[in-house]
């Protein structure tokens, strides 16, 4: 098979020079990547962290069945995965970036000429005693993976939640999984994302796994659904 597969996460601009961002480092993704290419698949790997790699049996950069893509922004991971999958040849995406759910659409501070005023400058000062930020949501990338880049192949979804019980992780993730269309969703908790994490759903129900053994048995469902199964049929 042919993977494409996302890891890490993306900077939002507050100014030219301060970012919204969250805590990870793709090194899930970037896990399964290594997995999937170590059983000979195809891996093309979109990721805001390279660096991640050298703690990983990853082939060298112009190996054969191996592309690496990198990011740091989410715009430039949206224009990425733009170029990349409408008319691509990927027979499953796996979208483990940590995709940024808000972006800044203005800084202001408090004015004497009226409530608010908004901040244009290329930094902000750090003179100013109070500074507002006005986020929006950000597109839902994946939600546009079948609609908008018409991919027709197996989509993994990854769903991560804080202070869920699993009954509670469990059904958020099935929603989401409903939402995008996705084929398979890795479900995690932040306060056991170290130790094991939800995949489903397999033979109709949610399988929990080890940490460790995720990218070989993400790879593994994904291999027994394509066989079973050929891509292009999965919607």
């Amino acid at each position: 098979m042919h993977l494409l597969i996302t890891a890490g996460n993306t900077h939002t601009p507050i100014d030219q020079v301060r970012v919204i961002t969250n805590v990870f480092t793709g090194r899930t993704g970037a896990a399964i990547a290594a997995a999937a290419y170590e059983r000979g698949h195809h891996v093309t790997l979109v990721t805001s962290h390279p660096h991640v790699l050298a703690e990983l049996p990853v082939p060298a950069a112009d190996a054969p069945r191996w592309h690496l893509h990198t990011y740091r922004t989410f715009d430039e991971l949206e224009h990425r995965l733009a170029e990349l999958i409408p008319g691509g040849s990927f027979d499953a995406i796996l979208h483990a970036a940590a995709v940024s759910d808000y972006q800044v659409e203005g800084a202001y501070r408090p004015s004497p000429q009226g409530p608010w005023q908004k901040i244009t400058a290329a930094k902000i000062p750090s003179s100013y005693p109070e500074v507002w930020l006005r986020l929006t949501p950000t597109p839902k990338l994946i939600d546009r993976f079948r609609s908008a880049w018409h991919f027709r192949g197996w989509l993994v979804k990854f769903k991560l939640e804080v202070g869920r019980s699993d009954e509670e992780l469990l059904a958020i993730a099935e929603q989401s999984r409903r939402q995008s269309q996705a084929d398979l969703i890795v479900a995690n908790r932040l306060e056991d994302l170290t130790r094991y994490a939800w995949l489903g759903p397999l033979q109709g129900r949610y399988c929990r796994l080890e940490r460790a053994e995720l990218p070989h048995r993400l790879c593994h469902a994904l291999e027994e659904l394509h066989h079973a199964r050929p891509a292009t049929d999965a919607i």
